[in-house]
C-alpha cells in the first residue's frame, strides 16, 4: 500500500509552475474584503489585476449570475443570443460609445488579438506600432506588442512590430508615414508598465497622424476601462476616437469576458472573426450586471472622487517622489523598489497591492466601491509598514 500511494505521488500531475506564489490562500471575499484559509482578512488594493471592479461578491452581480445558470448558462455562436444586444445597447449608452460595433471574446489578450487582426483586414498591411512598456497580452500578436523581451518567444518574433516613447511626434510621424503600418496599439494609462501615460497632446496627434495615414488606431482599455480611471474610458480623457477599443478585466467582475468595440465604419462579414465560449450567457450576464451596479451607484464619479482623496493622503509621504494614474487606477513611485514593501503589507499588514514593470512602483487598484473609508484605512497600513 505504501509503494502504491509512492507511485500515485510520484506519478500525479501537478501544477506548471510559472506563477511566484504569496503565502496566502483566500477562500471567501465580500465588497473589498479577502478572507483566508485561516480566517485572517485582507483588504484587497489590487482586486487581481484590477479585474475586481464591482466588489467581490456584489449581491446584484451574484443574483444576476444565478438567475442565469438557472436558466442557462451556455450555447454557442450558432443561435441566437439576445442578450449579447443588451449588453451591447448598455454598453453603447453608458460609455458614450453609441456609433461601435461590438465584438464579444474571453480575455483581454484575446481581445487585443481580434482587434490587430482586424487592422490588418482593414489595411492589408501588417507592422504594428507600439510603446514602451506597454503590455497587452501574451498570445501571438498581442504579446509581440507587448514591450517584453522575455515573455516573446521565437515564434511571437516574427511579427512585425516598431517600439516608441511616448510623446516623441517626430519619431512617431516618421515611422507612421512608412507607409506599411497597419495598426497603432496605446494604453491610456499603461497598467504593468507602471500608470505612465502619453500627454493629450501627443495622443491628438497621433489619432490625427493614423487618420491621415490610414492606419487603424486601438485603444487598449483592457485594464483602464470600464469606469476605473474616473471616465468610462481612459482614452476619453483626451478628447479622441479610436477605431477599435478592446476591453476585458473589469468588466466581468471575476467573470473572463473580453471584448472589442468596433467602428461603425468598419463593415463586418460571415466568418471574419469568431468564438466559441465568447459572449455566452454567463459572460453577458456578468458584465450586465456590472454595467448595471457601475450605473446604479454611481462608481465612476467615485473613481474619480477618490482620486482626490488619494492624491492628498499620498502627498504627505516623504517616501512618495510621484503619484501616477486617473480614478482608481492608481501608482505609488517610491525612492526604493518596493518588492519588500508588498510582502510586508501582505504578511505583516494584511493588505493587497500591486508591482509593476518599473519596480519602484506600487500599484493601488481597489475595486470601485471602495469608500473614503476604505482609503483612509489603506494609508494607515501603508504608513505602519513604512
Amino acid at each position: 500500500m505504501e509503494l502504491m500511494e509512492k507511485n500515485l505521488k510520484t506519478n500525479s500531475m501537478d501544477l506548471f509552475d510559472v506563477y511566484p506564489l504569496y503565502g496566502v490562500t483566500p477562500v471567501s471575499a465580500k465588497g473589498i474584503v479577502v478572507t483566508d484559509d485561516k480566517g485572517q482578512e485582507y483588504l484587497d488594493f489590487y482586486g487581481g489585476h484590477a479585474v475586481i471592479s464591482i466588489g467581490h461578491s456584489h449581491p446584484h452581480y451574484i443574483k444576476r449570475l444565478k438567475d442565469q445558470l438557472e436558466r442557462i448558462g451556455f450555447y454557442s455562436n450558432a443561435v441566437q443570443n439576445p442578450l449579447q444586444q443588451e449588453l451591447a445597447a448598455k454598453l453603447g449608452l453608458l460609455s458614450g460609445c453609441d456609433d461601435y460595433n461590438l465584438f464579444l471574446c474571453n480575455s483581454g489578450a484575446e481581445a487585443n488579438e481580434n482587434a490587430l487582426k482586424m487592422a490588418s483586414f482593414q489595411t492589408g498591411k501588417s507592422r504594428v506600432i507600439a510603446f514602451r512598456n506597454g503590455f497587452h497580452g501574451r498570445t501571438s500578436a498581442a504579446v509581440a506588442t507587448t514591450d517584453n523581451e522575455k515573455i516573446n518567444a521565437p515564434i511571437n518574433k516574427q511579427q512585425k512590430v516598431t517600439f516608441l516613447p511616448f510623446d516623441d511626434t517626430d519619431a512617431f510621424q516618421y515611422e507612421i508615414e512608412k507607409g506599411d503600418v497597419c495598426a497603432v496599439i496605446l494604453e491610456a494609462i499603461q497598467g504593468v508598465g507602471g500608470l505612465d501615460e502619453p500627454t493629450t497632446g501627443f495622443y491628438q496627434k497621433v489619432a490625427e497622424l493614423c487618420k491621415e495615414n490610414q492606419v487603424v488606431l486601438i485603444a487598449d482599455e483592457v485594464q483602464c476601462g470600464f469606469g476605473r480611471s474616473g471616465k468610462f474610458f481612459g482614452f476619453q480623457h483626451h478628447g479622441i476616437k479610436p477605431d477599435i477599443v478592446s476591453i476585458a478585466k473589469g468588466m466581468g467582475n471575476g467573470f473572463p469576458v473580453g471584448g472589442i468595440l468596433i467602428h461603425k465604419s468598419i463593415e463586418a462579414t460571415y466568418g471574419l472573426l469568431g468564438t466559441t465560449f465568447g459572449g455566452n450567457h454567463l459572460a453577458c450576464a456578468a458584465t450586465l450586471a456590472v454595467l448595471e451596479v457601475i450605473e446604479q451607484e454611481d462608481l465612476i464619479a467615485n473613481a474619480a472622487t477618490l482620486e482626490g482623496d488619494f492624491r492628498e493622503r499620498a502627498g504627505k509621504i516623504p517616501q512618495v517622489k510621484r503619484i501616477k494614474g486617473r480614478g482608481l487606477m492608481l501608482g505609488l513611485e517610491f525612492d526604493f523598489e518596493v518588492a519588500e514593501l508588498r510582502k510586508k503589507l501582505i504578511y505583516d499588514h494584511f493588505l493587497f497591492t500591486g508591482g509593476a514593470k518599473d519596480k519602484f512602483v506600487l500599484r493601488v487598484l481597489p475595486a470601485l466601491t471602495a469608500s473614503k473609508t476604505d482609503m483612509d484605512e489603506f494609508f494607515n497600513r501603508l504608513n505602519k509598514a513604512l
